[in-house]
């Protein structure tokens, strides 16, 4: 076997510039699939580990993502929430295949510098923000000067900065014209109402609602940490003069909430109230009963989160993309 002790000699045995070969071990989007798995799997065959200190001085690139968690909406949440655990896990794959770490972080704006932070601490060399939140001003501000940057959310029009994300008014449509059609006449949103995503989600179950004329819509805005939603669900369901017999939930862990608050007012689900949540997470699947759901796609929305951020890091223009969600039909609908 070769023995290799430099990008040079490992790119001649590859048949590739030492360009292509760099590219191809550090995962750039400027090398196809096929051949980064090709020289990647040479490069397990002779052992060549790239001296990874000596190419980031050279680049001055530090091989690490910062994925940013803005919760101005809801600073009861956390980062173990099952929609955050499944995305950040999908992005960790897809960057640690191109040869990136990543730096997470939770952040409750207390200003309009939390994105700048870590743009000048130096240690990324480019941004995700999973979730708008309420800070689209900030994130479209810093936008206009900084490239490397791309949101997990959604888009608006005019909007500056790239996102990536489903499209929140189709998927709440979507919700509400199920309720509507398995026979629901008194439906209900409940989960968060503010930031552009959930703002999106209320209003595209209102358009189903009016483009039926067959059903209400009453909205009832709830915290997204579970504890707090199943009792703001529980005192707000309760209080209501007559219950909903559909409700299209935020996220699917409001969703979860929603049939905990039902139960412990006597009602059942699916035969008294129907309820069909948002995200498409894995956790849904197995709860009783099975929840139907809004699928964000998530792990596709990572893959082009990743594609998108390196082909903006390498100097490219790209632009926002939009993910048609689906529609999962389990028991509780």
């Amino acid at each position: 076997m070769a023995s290799v002790k430099n990008i040079k000699e490992f790119a001649e045995l590859a048949g590739v510039s030492t360009a292509t070969a760099s590219r191809a071990l550090t995962g750039s989007g400027r090398v196809s699939e096929e051949t980064r798995k090709r020289i990647a799997a040479l490069a397990e065959k002779l052992g060549y580990q790239p001296n990874v200190a000596a190419r980031n001085l050279r680049t001055q690139r530090t091989m690490t993502i910062g994925v940013l968690v803005p919760l101005g909406h809801e600073a009861l949440q956390h980062l173990s929430d099952p929609f955050f655990n499944t995305m950040t896990g999908f992005l960790a794959d897809a960057f640690a295949e191109r040869g990136y770490d990543l730096l997470l972080s939770r952040v409750i704006p207390r200003n309009d510098r939390w994105i700048d932070r870590f743009i000048g601490s130096g240690r990324v060399d480019g941004i995700i923000v999973v979730g708008q939140s309420d800070q689209f001003h900030v994130i479209e501000t810093v936008s206009r000067r900084y490239a490397p940057m791309v949101v997990w959310g959604g888009h608006a029009p005019g909007q500056h900065h790239c996102s990536i994300g489903s499209n929140n008014r189709l998927g709440g449509r979507m919700a509400a014209l199920h309720l509507v059609e398995r026979g629901c006449r008194r439906i209900a949103y409940a989960g968060p109402v503010e930031g552009s995503e959930f703002g999106d989600r209320v209003d595209g179950a209102r358009l189903a609602v009016q483009e039926t004329g067959l059903a209400s819509l009453t909205a009832i805005p709830t915290h997204f940490e579970p504890d707090a939603a199943y009792a703001d669900l529980r005192q707000k369901l309760g209080a209501l003069p007559e219950m909903p017999d559909g409700i299209v939930a935020g996220s699917d862990v409001t969703a979860i909430s929603v049939i905990r608050a039902l139960r412990d007012l006597g009602r059942s689900v699916p035969d008294d109230v129907r309820v069909v949540g948002y995200d498409g997470l894995p956790i849904g699947e197995h709860m009783a009963p099975p929840i139907s759901t809004i699928d964000q796609q998530l792990r596709h929305g990572a893959d082009l989160l990743t594609q998108t951020l390196l082909r903006r890091i390498a100097g490219e223009e790209t632009t926002s993309q939009q993910i048609e969600p689906q529609l999962i039909v389990r028991a509780s609908t």
